[in-house]
């Protein structure tokens, strides 16, 4: 089963500790207090994020004694006490789309990544997993990226980087086209030819991804999508103003031409949705579709959905 890595919910947990302290605390005595948590993170790991929260002005150094919170880090600490019941997942993404800066016409700028990390032992097998969903086609990007080292990586981990499917949000955004990321769906596919969504969960108010609740809830056959093209994958509705269509359809184009793969379908009326005259609904494989089908072959992985973002370019070698 998939155990989600959220990054911002680690920062929320170490902010929430230091605040809970008034002695400056260093990284060591914070591992093993984000431990008892439930978070396991190395010293390392939590330099980490320190030092992301120091260049955010949440905490600061106090000599060799570690940090402190400042006075905006106890207001962001109060503030995610809040954000992290309603609406954390959109809330995210959305930081995350409008921090991609993505020029499918140049294919150069920063996109949106999902981190998943397997352990060393698995690497081939989830490797032939990862190929297998690239191959079939229900990733959201043709490829991705293995990468060894970096913080976030346990020792004996290898992370597989995968393109999230917020980085088509940001580039439509930047073009002037408003769009609404609204449902996270399991998609029924027959011989290749896609049929109806089983189920549809809306991504306004929920404090879990829906994809990730279908994949842990065993509720995915992609594994059987991508030796037979039929099965059930995941995919995400957007819905784009329908005056938008044309400007739509060629940013679509010069995505493909990078690599993106998709839409699966798009119009006013699509599958079993319901229909919408004023706006065009546009379905998408997820890149989750890579983490999916290593949880239904048995594989321990754990997946950071919305990472970060990170130059294209990177992507594009592989290795």
């Amino acid at each position: 089963m998939t155990t989600p890595i959220r990054t911002e919910r680690k920062y929320i947990e170490i902010l929430r500790i230091l605040k809970d302290h008034r002695d400056p605390m260093g990284a060591k005595r914070l591992s093993e207090l984000m431990a008892e948590r439930g978070f396991v993170l190395s010293d390392r790991a939590v330099q980490y994020y320190l030092s992301y929260l120091d260049s955010m002005g949440f905490t600061e150094k106090v000599g060799n004694m570690g940090r402190i919170l400042t006075p905006a880090g106890i207001a962001e600490s109060d503030n995610a006490l809040v954000g992290d019941r309603i609406g954390f997942v959109i809330s995210k993404l959305e930081r995350l789309a409008y921090r991609s800066t993505f020029d499918p016409a140049t294919g150069t700028g920063d996109v949106a990544y999902n981190l998943s990390v397997v352990p060393k032992a698995s690497f081939e097998k989830a490797q032939a997993v990862f190929d297998a969903v690239a191959k079939s086609g229900c990733g959201f990007f043709k490829s991705y990226k293995i990468i060894e080292h970096d913080p976030r990586i346990p020792p004996g981990h290898v992370g597989f980087i995968t393109l999230c499917s917020i980085s088509m949000d940001g580039v439509f955004q930047r073009k002037g086209i408003p769009v609404k990321m609204a449902f996270g769906g399991r998609l029924e596919i027959e011989r290749g030819v896609p049929l109806q969504f089983r189920d549809l969960i809306g991504y306004r108010g929920t404090t879990i991804d829906p994809l990730e609740l279908f994949i842990s809830s065993g509720l995915t056959s992609i594994a059987d999508y991508t030796r037979t093209q039929t099965g059930i994958a995941l995919a995400n509705v957007r819905e784009v103003p329908a005056p938008a269509k044309s400007m739509v359809e060629e940013t679509i184009r010069l995505m493909n031409d990078c690599g993106f793969v998709f839409p699966i379908t798009m119009g006013t009326q699509v599958f079993n949705l319901m229909k919408t005259p004023h706006r065009i609904s546009i379905v998408a494989f997820s890149g989750l579709n890579y983490i999916g089908n290593c949880v239904e072959h048995g594989i321990e992985i754990k997946t950071e959905i919305g990472a970060g973002n990170i130059r294209f370019s990177k992507v594009l070698d592989g290795t």
